[in-house]
């Protein structure tokens, strides 16, 4: 039997419901889904059409001092932890969830999901259209260069690049 799917809704939230703390900027057309389950910081800046999606369990949490650019893309259904001090350029996607390849029998779409959560630790720097993958620990002081797909998980103060990410240096 097929799915029947449902709308997640609009996205469109009264943001003084949000648990948010202070000088927190959400730019027009940002959209928020799940809002219980975000958590955003102060002094967090959130740019124009992007997508806080978050779901019925788990949470997005932004920490402090956060810089999230416009049309970026953050799924938190496996949940995401962005710490103090980050920035994040336009176009970035955080994916925490995948589908399992378990059930060869059925379509991919209709095996189960998977959750994993994605931590970007304080200090980070995110480039433009970067994708970060469910699962990935960002260590802090970590440079993810433009258009870098993270696949697996970072240690501290490195500059990654390419598809896949790999380091090309070690920040001293």
């Amino acid at each position: 039997m097929k799915k029947i799917y449902k709308s997640h809704g609009s996205g469109k939230v009264n943001y003084k419901k949000i648990n948010k703390g202070k000088n927190v900027v959400l730019e027009e057309n940002v959209m928020i889904f799940h809002p219980e389950n975000i958590v955003i910081g102060n002094n967090v800046y959130i740019g124009h059409n992007t997508i806080l999606k978050g779901y019925y369990k788990n949470k997005i949490i932004i920490h402090d001092n956060t810089w999230i650019g416009q049309n970026c893309f953050l799924h938190g259904g496996g949940g995401i932890e962005i710490r103090e001090s980050v920035g994040i350029a336009p176009h970035v996607k955080i994916l925490t969830s995948f589908h399992a390849l378990s059930n060869k029998k059925i379509p991919i779409i209709e095996n189960q999901i998977k959750f994993k959560k994605v931590i970007i630790e304080e200090n980070c720097d995110i480039g433009i259209g970067a994708i970060i993958l469910p699962g990935c620990i960002i260590g802090a002081g970590t440079v993810v260069g433009a258009g870098a797909v993270v696949t697996k998980s970072v240690k501290k103060n490195n500059i990654v690049v390419g598809n896949p990410a790999k380091k090309i240096k070690k920040i001293k």
